[in-house]
């Protein structure tokens, strides 16, 4: 195995997410074009969103890039699916995660 491999199960979003978007648009909608029964909570940026899916029988939290094919949004590569218990970590660590970016900015 090459060390060039790409984490993609543990990873967050890199440096370059800084687009410097409006703030993120409040929507909840079915994706019908999914496979899968998937919500969308919210649109993050013009091209990544958060949604809500069942995944192998799974609920996950989906945090994802997307890009345009055809004129259709679809999901890319960049991003990662929380699963409940991951899920339920980040939300406990809110407030650190808030203390920490406002020490840092």
């Amino acid at each position: 195995m090459s060390g060039k491999a790409k984490r993609r199960d543990e990873d967050g979003a890199s440096d370059a997410d800084s687009e410097g978007h409006a703030p993120p648009k409040k929507t909840l909608k079915r994706d019908s074009d999914d496979e899968s029964d998937s919500i969308v909570v919210c649109e993050i940026s013009k091209n990544r969103r958060v949604s809500v899916r069942n995944w192998q029988g799974r609920i996950v939290v989906d945090i994802r890039e997307f890009y345009l094919k055809d004129g259709k949004k679809m999901p890319g590569k960049k991003g990662i699916s929380l699963t409940m218990d991951q899920w339920n970590v980040l939300r406990t660590h809110v407030e650190e995660i808030d203390k920490a970016v406002s020490e840092n900015s």
